[in-house]
């Protein structure tokens, strides 16, 4: 297996991988029983090459409820019935994990309404409130 690339930047190197296949769960008669393709996929979030800053602790964060006792990133993967495609699919989702906890949101700053956005809400509002009166009948 080769390295998994996140970004331009980040690297899970295939030493911090350590993948084991086990028996996929659910139906599938004979295949199920016999052949071991569902593929778990433990990865040593200290040994990913390319973080930065503070990057680790986020990513700790981030996935703390997909993390072992050890602290290692847990995957698994029993989408099809072949273990290659399984190993596939776990790097991916890796891949996937580690660049959505990298996402940082863009910080929001307060604005203010301009003088002309609050003369036109306030317009609005006597327009409608014009409206209304119109419709009520005078006893």
């Amino acid at each position: 297996m080769a390295d998994i690339r996140v970004n331009d930047r980040v690297v899970v190197p295939e030493a911090a991988v350590e993948t084991k296949a086990v028996r996929s769960s659910g139906p599938g008669g004979q295949n199920v029983n016999k052949l071991a393709t569902k593929i778990q996929m433990r990865i040593d979030l200290g040994r990913v090459a390319g973080f930065q800053g503070d990057d680790l602790s986020r990513v700790r964060e981030f996935l703390k409820s997909r993390l072992d006792a050890e602290g290692r990133l847990l995957v698994m993967s029993q989408e099809t019935r072949d273990q290659a495609r399984n190993r596939e699919d776990c790097a991916s989702k890796v891949a996937d994990l580690l660049r959505a906890a990298l996402f940082r949101p863009k910080v929001r700053r307060r604005t203010r309404p301009t003088r002309a956005s609050k003369e036109r809400r306030i317009e609005a509002k006597r327009h409608h409130s014009e409206r209304l009166h119109q419709r009520r009948v005078d006893d």
